[in-house]
């Protein structure tokens, strides 16, 4: 339980520095706007948390996991410097961290088209390996 607390308040840490704005040196005081926590005894927990300056994250977890293993899942927002709005969706369990965003790159659709050069030495390999097998038989 007390694990899990601490998780959440890393995780809003880590979540809330990547929102930070550019310039540290400001000293304006950022409200709180909304600050909802519930903790359950048997671990389950979910929190929502809002700042003045637009910063957003909502958390919810179980102990459903492996050996008691805590799987997360929530998002968080925030506007970037040059304006454009961040979210991203995430859920973290047995699996890892697997964030969703239309701003993260995705990898190309596979099967992607191989080229011809890894083909042909695909064919080489193949051919050199019943080769050496036909010498094994014999």
């Amino acid at each position: 339980m007390r694990s899990v607390a601490i998780f959440a308040v890393v995780a809003i840490a880590f979540h809330l520095s990547l929102a930070a704005p550019a310039d540290l040196s400001s000293e304006e005081d950022i409200p709180i706007l909304k600050d909802e926590r519930e903790m359950e005894e048997d671990g389950r927990f979910n929190f929502e948390i809002e700042t003045g300056n637009g910063i957003r994250l909502s958390q919810g977890g179980s102990p459903d996991g492996e050996d008691g293993a805590v799987s997360h899942a929530g998002e968080y927002s925030y506007t970037a410097p040059d304006g454009t709005l961040v979210v991203v969706k995430f859920v973290a369990n047995e699996n890892g961290y697997q964030p969703e965003s239309d701003l993260l790159p995705v990898a190309p659709e596979f099967p992607h088209p191989i080229p011809q050069f890894v083909l042909d030495q695909i064919a080489f390999a193949a051919k050199e390996d019943a080769e050496r097998d036909s010498e094994e038989e014999d």
